[in-house]
């Protein structure tokens, strides 16, 4: 699943091609995505200008003035910049023209959404509960520390917890807790202020790297040209189980938590 990297190279792949932009068609080929693609779709968006392309979360937010364009990625899916006539395959749901190109979302597992909301994006119900953004100045050591006094759940789960901080998917908790030394079945509430700083900073270091490396690319995810990420090349743990710990030598243990794989070394993570 494209996590926040991935969500964030899109972002800035695709701005600079839409952002002050007029709309100036849009082909809904499919509309059962993982909710459905709302029928006046075209009609909303014909003719607005693209403002900016922001993000929350794992969600792209195409900035139309008096509405906004809310698009996520699923599983499976990708936008990529595609020549206006280019024809489409059939995993190609939704193209947003404008000019001579296209915004195109591909999506196979079509677990992706492509939806409208008028006003104030932030009072979308998918977008109204969400946790601090790990790459904001708000997501601090004593901010994450706050947030997991008296959760039982481990750390690793609690990172991943949207309500606490958004975008922390399954990769890059893994990684962000090797970086911190931090076991992944620590329970959240007996992570002390110290460590909590430390691991605030190596979320923000890990999701950094990746978006400098591309992102990751493990079966679906390519970047808006095309072309794959090779944050997976630099990988510390995450599907390293049974390979000898980068830092230490010690094998990579694989464990299962919350029906998603966790990967550690059992000697730097305490």
């Amino acid at each position: 699943m494209p996590e926040l990297p991935e969500v964030e190279i899109t972002r800035r792949g695709i701005e600079p091609h839409v952002a002050r932009r007029t709309i100036t068609g849009v082909v809904v080929r499919n509309r059962a995505l993982r909710w459905p693609v709302p029928r006046n779709l075209a009609a909303r968006l014909a003719g607005r200008e693209i403002r900016a392309v922001g993000r929350r979360a794992k969600y792209l937010l195409l900035d139309c003035g008096s509405g906004t364009l809310i698009v996520h990625l699923g599983m499976s899916g990708s936008l990529r910049i595609v020549p206006r006539d280019e024809r489409p395959g059939p995993y190609d749901h939704f193209d947003l023209g404008v000019g001579d190109i296209s915004v195109r979302l591909r999506d196979p597992r079509r677990f992706g959404a492509v939806l409208w909301i008028d006003g104030d994006p932030a009072r979308h119900r998918l977008l109204a509960h969400l946790g601090v953004e790990p790459l904001s100045g708000a997501f601090t050591g004593a901010a994450l520390h706050a947030a997991t006094r008296g959760r039982r759940a481990a750390i690793k789960l609690a990172l991943m917890d949207h309500r606490i901080v958004v975008g922390v998917g399954n990769i890059y908790a893994s990684e962000s807790l090797f970086r911190a030394g931090i076991h992944p079945r620590t329970p959240a509430r007996r992570v002390s202020a110290q460590r909590c700083e430390r691991l605030a900073a190596a979320v923000r270091a890990t999701l950094e790297d990746a978006i400098a490396a591309g992102g990751s690319t493990l079966r679906d995810f390519v970047q808006s040209d095309g072309s794959p990420g090779y944050f997976q090349q630099q990988y510390f743990v995450y599907d390293r189980a049974g390979e000898a710990c980068r830092a230490c030598g010690q094998p990579v243990r694989r464990i299962v938590q919350g029906q998603r794989s966790t990967f550690f070394c059992p000697r730097c993570q305490r």
